[in-house]
């Protein structure tokens, strides 16, 4: 809510101001009026404000003169000073002159105001004369001198060409425009030239009247003395008006002050005869001299125009300077050229709102002459490093932004490059993107290499204010094309480091996708190009946010720069940076690809499911420790103590059972995937090796044999048989007892059972009907034998053993004879023999084979 009243109040108070100053005035339909700036003319009652043309937006200045100050004088007078003013500014519409004020809309006048629009202004010479001026509106000593000279030119002209006497030469006359120039003003009291019979020139006097307003008539302090004395008004008189205004300038004051005392001023004009002048020490003393002679009380006696600019005090390098300015128009291109040469060397001499507001508008006018901008442009950038922002912005900018977009001359190019760290501070992020990077484009594709090199150096400074899309798809094709197409080894050497610059700027994937296959296209191989090649791999590297992948060092980079470490021309330090960077990869690939390895390991394991073979390892390991702490008799903390089926019976209970030695049990049971081939193989032996024991073994087995896993469907074992062939480890170990024949118990074998056929597996019933064998063993139950090698304890010679038995069962299968007892293993003691018989027996069937399946 207060940003409304904030808007409604000043919306309130411009609306209420304008009606204040033009109510009514038909300046206003043509021109925006904006603030009061200064105050000018008789009695600085013209009030100047700023504004600009509605329909060009071309910037000027409105002078309003309101009536409502004549309220408080007579009619007469009134009626009296409006006529002035109307025929001073009818007068001024009608000179033409660089020194005259130049009037952009005629006079108007409504019933509260006079009005009428000028070139723009930026204050009469009352307004920054005086000790209570401001520090920034009070003139430099160049300034002073350059607008003296200027007002002469002025009165040159209104004398010799106009014949015109201004008659009212003072502070309140003399307006300073926008560039700093001082023009003449306020005609209201002008003569012009009535020539007599014989053809001289000759300006009617007009006495000063104590009858009229004194702002009615001419001043009286810059009035000259022949005036009062001979009645005499010639140009002459204006000069000497401009030796009192001289005087007025230095020391802030005129000679002496009269207000409407017309007898005062005789009586000052009877002094003046004796040359009683005032003291003059805020004066130059080069100026001295010729300010006395200007006050002189003979007109005939005072010094000409053109002699007064020879004197020493004009003679000064920054008024000659501003003054070859001032006539610039007339030169040639030649003599241009030479003085916009020298002025770098003037410009750092002169105050900076003087090069800024006198020197730069006049040069600017010159872009307009195109072989003359590579002259100016040097000129004007150097103000633009002596202005701060706001200044390049408002003065400096607008005039540049056409140049940005001039191809020829190509020295344009040049300068700007060669500048181009000044535009990029100076100029706002937008009109960098709008005007600065298409002038940079330009330059890439240019044919000269000094400007292209300059191009690449100032690049990557202004990086981050480069989109991703105009980086991407401008800037790095073009430095990718220049460096593939260019002879000059120098510029693909500075496009290879201005792509490395602008890394940082750069993100993963374009510096993967186009940057890196980008340097396998390059074919030169000198050594400059090579260890630029090596600087871009070791910032990708290295840089965190970049860092190349093991993938990319492995198959794109490392066989890359290795043919580059024995490039000719190579020197020593050379050839060690480039093997200590492909070592520096091949570190990084070895140690990335282990660690990925390494993690990839521990997950497989962590995630593999474990095999029946840990599980009862496991559960064994904590079964012989409960064991031994109760010396053999504890069987319910069995991992098999949860089943209530009853054991089956045991004949041999009288005979000793072969145990294993007491070893640890991850010992006595290990279980390593291998591959088929070899399980296959030693699978085949076994079979069939053992194919005739199962025939031999008779029901009532001394010890449990060692079995081997036995295909169900082999042709060797097709008869019944009272031996347990199982895959189970803990069989082969002899860690399970053998389920013995009795007369519950019709299987001979757990390969006979088939629990989908309607065998007798569950629960130990022997009253239904066993399966009867098949010899081909079709409808037999087998068991899926897991791939695995078996390995055995430790303590147990297994490969003597096994080898011996092998021996002997295929002695005995190609004699016919039944095979003899499996040999024992290190026998165990009687309560571990005991524990385990009991632990393990109250195992069903049923249970085992749905374990092991």
């Amino acid at each position: 809510m207060d940003v409304f009243n904030k808007f409604y109040s000043s919306a309130v108070h411009t609306v209420s101001q304008l009606s204040g100053v033009l109510p009514g005035n038909n300046v206003t339909r043509e021109y925006e009026v904006l603030e009061q700036v200064c105050t000018a003319g008789v009695g600085l009652m013209w009030k100047v404000y700023s504004g600009h043309k509605k329909s060009t937006k071309q910037e000027v200045s409105v002078f309003v003169f309101e009536k409502k100050v004549l309220e408080r004088w007579s009619k007469d007078d009134r009626e009296t000073m409006l006529e002035t003013l109307r025929r001073g500014v009818q007068q001024l519409t009608k000179i033409r002159h660089p020194h005259v004020l130049t009037v952009q809309h005629p006079l108007e006048e409504s019933r509260d105001s006079l009005a009428f629009a000028t070139e723009p202004v930026f204050a009469s010479l009352s307004n920054v004369v005086g000790d209570n001026v401001r520090s920034d509106k009070k003139l430099y000593d160049v300034e002073i001198r350059h607008g003296l000279l200027q007002l002469f030119d002025g009165l040159q002209f209104l004398h010799n060409d106009a014949k015109i006497v201004h008659r009212n030469i003072c502070a309140e006359t003399i307006v300073i425009n926008k560039n700093r120039s001082w023009k003449l003003f306020g005609f209201d009291f002008c003569i012009a030239n009535q020539p007599a019979t014989n053809g001289t020139p000759h300006w009617p006097c007009r006495e000063h009247s104590t009858a009229l307003h004194v702002l009615a008539q001419p001043s009286l302090e810059y009035t000259a003395p022949e005036l009062a004395l001979n009645s005499v008004n010639t140009p002459d008189s204006d000069l000497f008006s401009l030796g009192v205004l001289i005087f007025t300038i230095y020391t802030g004051k005129p000679l002496k002050m009269f207000g409407s005392d017309y007898s005062g001023f005789r009586r000052y004009a009877n002094e003046l005869n004796q040359r009683k002048y005032p003291a003059m020490s805020a004066v130059p003393n080069e100026l001295t001299d010729s300010l006395k002679a200007l006050l002189h009380p003979s007109a005939n006696m005072r010094p000409k125009l053109h002699e007064l600019k020879q004197i020493v005090y004009f003679q000064d390098v920054g008024v000659k300077t501003l003054s070859y300015l001032d006539s610039l128009y007339q030169w040639d291109n030649l003599q241009k050229s030479k003085f916009y040469k020298g002025l770098p060397q003037i410009i750092p001499t002169l105050p900076h709102r003087v090069n800024l507001h006198s020197i730069l508008p006049t040069m600017v006018k010159e872009f307009v002459n195109s072989p003359m901008i590579p002259f100016v442009l040097p000129n004007v950038l150097l103000i633009a490093e002596m202005s701060n922002q706001r200044e390049y912005c408002d003065h400096i900018l607008p005039h540049l932004k056409p140049i940005f977009k001039l191809f020829d001359p190509i020295q344009i190019l040049l300068i700007f490059m060669q500048k181009m760290d000044l535009l990029l501070k100076l100029t706002p992020a937008e009109d960098v993107k709008q005007s600065v990077l298409p002038l940079l484009y330009r330059s890439l594709e240019c044919d000269m290499p000094q400007i292209q090199e300059l191009c690449l150096g100032v690049l990557p400074t202004f990086s981050s204010l480069i989109d991703y899309n105009a980086m991407k798809n401008a800037v790095i094709p073009r430095i990718k094309k220049l460096c593939l197409n260019s002879n000059n080894v120098s510029v693909k050497v500075n496009c290879l480091i201005s792509i490395g610059k602008l890394l940082e700027n750069l993100d993963k994937w374009l510096v993967l996708d186009e940057i890196l296959p980008f340097l396998q296209q390059i074919q030169s191989r000198e050594p400059a190009i090579v260890m630029a090649i090596i600087g871009i791999y070791k910032i990708a590297m290295t840089n965190t946010k970049l860092g190349i992948t093991k993938d990319v060092m492995a198959h794109k980079c490392i066989p890359f720069l290795v043919p580059l470490s024995v490039e000719n021309g190579l020197t020593t330090a050379q050839f060690n940076t480039i093997i200590a960077l492909i070592k520096e990869m091949l570190g990084r690939v070895e140690q990335e690809q282990r660690e990925k390895l390494q993690q990839l390991s521990t997950i497989q394991r962590d995630n593999k499911p474990k095999d029946a073979s840990e599980i009862l390892a496991n559960e064994m390991e904590s079964a012989t420790l409960s064991t031994t702490g109760s010396n053999g008799n504890k069987s319910d903390d069995d991992m098999f103590s949860g089943f209530t089926i009853g054991q089956p019976t045991v004949q041999a209970a009288t005979k000793t059972v072969p145990t294993l030695s007491a070893v640890k049990t991850r010992e006595q049971l290990k279980i390593s995937n291998e591959g088929a081939a070899k399980q296959d193989i030693f699978s085949t032996l076994m079979q069939n090796n053992l194919s005739g024991l199962s025939h031999a073994q008779s029901a009532a087995a001394t010890a449990p044999q060692l079995s081997f896993p036995v295909n169900s469907s082999s042709s060797n074992n097709s008869t019944s048989s009272n031996n347990w062939h199982s895959s189970n480890p803990l069989v082969m170990n002899n860690q399970l007892a053998s389920p013995q024949a009795s007369s519950n118990n019709n299987f001979s074998s757990l390969d006979d059972l088939d629990p989908f056929g309607g065998g007798s597996a569950a629960g130990g019933n022997s009253n239904q009907p066993a399966k009867p064998n098949n010899l081909n063993g079709a409808n037999m139950y087998t068991l899926q034998q897991p791939t695995v090698n078996y390995i055995y304890p430790t303590g147990y010679n297994t490969a003597n053993n096994l080898n011996n038995m092998q021996q002997s069962m295929s002695l005995n299968t190609l004699m016919g004879s039944a095979p003899t007892a499996a040999p024992p293993l290190m026998p165990q003691t009687q309560a571990a023999q005991s524990t385990d018989s009991k632990n393990l027996n109250t195992l069903s069937q049923q249970d085992i084979l749905n374990f092991l399946n």
